[in-house]
């Protein structure tokens, strides 16, 4: 098998790298190297920065309704290609295909919906406001925009970022992830086949360099970012000390409420999935269930169902998870467990030393499970970011309440329940972003936004929906009055009144 080189691209070309260090992309499967990616050079970065640049000064010109045409391009192509893609998907970062396929369709809602940039670029107008007087608003490209993806969603992720903000008339420059950029690569020649002019869209790769360089560039004027916390506070602050907008989507710690009233199959089937799906790879994966009062009886039913989850490469149709997205990632989440082991919880479901026949190097491990978790352990404290599930028992619904508002993170929450009183108490009370009722990954449609909060956002407008439209534009106010061609002037006026 040939091993692929991946390429820049800028000006709307594929553009080898001149670097000098380059990275393995392995398939977490089997360890095979399936691709080669380059940490660009601090020159190439700037080539990219500098194309886009350029670009924006006809593109923002371009009107709304070719920009749209060209959404509605890519959406079709994406939808034609989605078998590709999610085939490079599931070869670099591992998730099994169903997976990946529903990745591919949950970016393309995004892209979707910047079809409907005709009427989500709308300014406002208020006719005399005063006397002869015009007010209205204008929402206008802010110039270069950029975004830096995590590995977990190589479609999804830049999807939440380029075809928004090249819709409303900025062009972009983009650093995937180096662990699994073919298919995102993929995505950007889809939008250039689309009708993405040069340089509108432009692509590097790298580390902590390239990253950084973006941050601190004059000529980028808003940086989207998703992936750790770490990693995302450090941006957010170099951001905004070179002036730019910014928003950062980082890590989470997600609960997961089981009332006794709640459908138990479905419950017990949705927090499974949510909790190890992907692999647990998910920063809106449910890694915490709290079951409160007589739903502690349901334990050794979680506890089944979990041990009947299949473990296998991406490509097994019927696996439920495949394998993590690299050897220190299974190093990490197995010495978390270690952990979790040490400081008390009981480990009911032990994923350490699973065994997938045909695949002995992949980076797997099965669904792990532990009960009696309290929140000064590890495991609860830290986002694992693999397939374990903590599972905490209270008595009562304000205690699950309290538990969750206890959490510095607010990314996201669920609740099964069969009371539409519970539902609404439980909305209200809580102090997360973004809730699912008998929903267990409550990622909203595009077009709404993206809301999760405290520590698990730095920023005022999320990705997707209005807030999106927002954040990459800027809102010019204009007050307006024109005069009469023979209008004569009754005096100056000095006050601060319009007249």
């Amino acid at each position: 098998m040939s091993v692929r080189e991946i390429p820049m691209y800028i000006d709307g070309q594929p553009v080898q790298s001149q670097s000098q260090e380059w990275r393995d992309v392995v398939n977490p499967a089997t360890q095979e190297v399936v691709a080669r990616v380059p940490f660009c050079t601090a020159d190439e970065v700037e080539r990219a920065i500098s194309s886009s640049k350029e670009a924006f000064k006809e593109w923002r010109k371009v009107p709304l309704g070719k920009r749209m045409r060209i959404m509605l391009k890519l959406q079709a192509l994406i939808r034609d290609n989605t078998a590709e893609l999610a085939a490079l998907i599931t070869e670099e970062h591992g998730k099994t295909l169903p997976d990946a396929e529903g990745e591919v369709g949950r970016g393309l809602e995004v892209v979707e919906h910047a079809c409907s940039i005709t009427s989500l670029q709308l300014g406002e107008l208020a006719e005399n406001a005063a006397n002869e007087v015009d007010v209205y608003t204008m929402h206008q490209p802010l110039g270069v925009g950029a975004g830096i993806t995590a590995f977990n969603f190589p479609i999804m992720l830049p999807c939440f970022m380029f075809p928004l903000a090249i819709a409303t008339g900025n062009t972009f420059v983009l650093k995937p992830s180096e662990q699994d950029p073919s298919s995102t690569m993929r995505l950007v020649e889809l939008a250039h086949e689309a009708g993405v002019p040069a340089g509108v869209l432009n692509v590097v790769h790298g580390g902590p360099d390239v990253a950084n360089q973006i941050a601190d560039h004059q000529d980028i004027k808003a940086l989207s970012f998703i992936g750790s916390t770490h990693v995302g506070s450090l941006l957010y602050n170099r951001a905004a000390a070179a002036g730019k907008r910014m928003q950062a989507m980082m890590g989470a710690k997600n609960h997961c409420v089981v009332m006794p009233d709640a459908n138990r199959s479905q419950a017990i089937n949705n927090l499974l999935g949510s909790a190890f799906g992907a692999a647990g790879q998910r920063c809106m994966a449910n890694s915490v269930v709290v079951l409160v009062g007589e739903a502690r009886e349901w334990l050794s039913d979680i506890v089944d169902a979990a041990r009947a989850m299949k473990v296998g490469p991406g490509t097994q149709l019927d696996a439920d998870l495949g394998p993590l997205v690299s050897p220190a990632a299974r190093d990490r989440v197995l010495r978390l467990i270690d952990a979790g082991e040490k400081e008390g919880a009981k480990l009911m479901v032990d994923g350490r030393n699973v065994q997938v026949e045909g695949y002995p190097n992949g980076n797997f491990v099965g669904p792990t499970l532990f009960a009696d978790v309290t929140a000064d352990m590890t495991i609860y404290r830290e986002e694992i970011f693999g397939p374990v599930l903590c599972v905490v028992s209270v008595e009562t619904l304000d205690d699950a309440i309290a538990f969750i508002n206890a959490n510095p993170n607010g990314n996201g929450t669920s609740i099964f329940t069969n009371s539409g009183w519970v539902a609404r108490r439980f909305e209200t009370d809580i102090e997360v972003g973004q809730i699912g009722i008998n929903v267990p990954i409550p990622v909203p449609v595009a077009y709404f936004s993206f809301t999760g909060s405290r520590a698990s956002k730095l920023g005022d407008l999320g990705p997707n929906g209005k807030q999106a439209i927002a954040f990459w534009t800027q809102t010019k106010t204009v007050t307006a009055r024109w005069f009469e061609p023979e209008n004569v002037s009754s005096g100056i006026n000095s006050t601060i009144s319009l007249g």
